[in-house]
């Protein structure tokens, strides 16, 4: 089946779109601002992007139906800086709060049930729940349409829950970290079951395949 995705509306573009890259991690974000305070929204349409820098990518939609910026979008455009939690399953319930439009006046944050404490190298604050947080600084905003923004973040500081790091191999520890991914709709998904693969060296592969090298050079 062949789909003309660009000759459809957005909201079906949105749909095949987050139903086909799935699961997606999902970013909490806590920004901050001088008139509003401190905001918390979550996001699926992010990843990382790379190290050397550690850089984040996140991509910031309007609010349904008004089609005006949301608060973490002007929040990052005014201020530069953000901190992205990972959400895992203790977290989700306080997450989907979250994701509530409150009145302006009403905090998502308080009403969650979540806990900040400050930051260490920007002035957003951090969620004390989050398993992981990392503080981000703006690289770039790219203006995709009106309705979009894809926001390019520096992580200048990581932190971890206790006991989820893994001192000898340097990695968080699958056993005890929990993320869910956002598949589409309603839809989320566990990431307790994990399978290993690992990728033969070239010579290892043919070895296996009863193959021998091509002679020559490409």
């Amino acid at each position: 089946m062949e789909i003309d995705i660009q000759s459809l509306p957005p909201a079906d573009q949105y749909r095949l779109i987050s139903s086909t890259v799935v699961p997606r991690p999902i970013a909490l974000i806590t920004t901050y601002s001088e008139r509003t305070g401190h905001n918390a929204a979550p996001f699926s349409f992010f990843n990382a992007m790379g190290e050397n820098p550690p850089v984040l990518a996140i991509g910031l939609e309007d609010k349904r139906g008004s089609g005006e910026l949301k608060d973490t979008t002007i929040n990052i455009k005014e201020t530069g800086e953000f901190v992205v939690h990972l959400v895992d399953e203790a977290l989700a319930a306080a997450m989907n709060v979250c994701a509530i439009s409150f009145p302006p006046d009403v905090s998502e944050i308080e009403q969650a049930g979540l806990t900040l404490a400050p930051s260490s190298k920007v002035r957003p604050q951090r969620i004390v729940q989050a398993p992981v947080a990392f503080e981000c600084r703006k690289i770039a905003i790219i203006e995709v349409s009106l309705h979009r923004h894809i926001t390019l973040g520096e992580v200048v500081r990581m932190h971890v829950r206790d006991g989820l790091f893994d001192l000898e191999t340097g990695y968080i520890d699958p056993d005890k970290y929990h993320p869910i991914g956002r598949m589409f709709g309603r839809l989320y998904t566990q990431t307790r079951q994990h399978f290993e693969m690992e990728v033969p060296a070239y010579e290892a592969w043919l070895a296996g395949n009863g193959r021998e090298a091509p002679s020559g050079g490409r």
